[in-house]
């Protein structure tokens, strides 16, 4: 049976589901399992890049092209 058949065959079942328990417990593997697949979307950097990185945000710190997480929040606020 290919995906597209048992996730129809999947909903179908659901849809006669009576209990709460068991839709709350279906939400939750649900959310999970989404949380773990996004978790595993990032790539894992190299020590390297990851003191090159370091490396750039102090020169960046030190040049002045910084912005203060309040006054980034206040811009993000006005994009509604």
């Amino acid at each position: 049976m290919d995906l597209q058949s048992r996730k129809i065959e999947f909903v179908q079942e659901f849809l006669k589901v009576q209990s709460e328990e068991v839709v709350t417990k279906l939400e939750e593997l649900l959310r999970k399992e989404n949380t773990s697949s996004t978790d595993n979307e990032f790539e894992q950097m190299s020590i390297d890049e990851f003191n090159n990185r370091i490396d750039k945000s102090m020169e960046d710190s030190k040049n002045g092209r910084i912005i203060k997480a309040s006054d980034l929040k206040i811009k993000i606020d006005k994009w509604d």
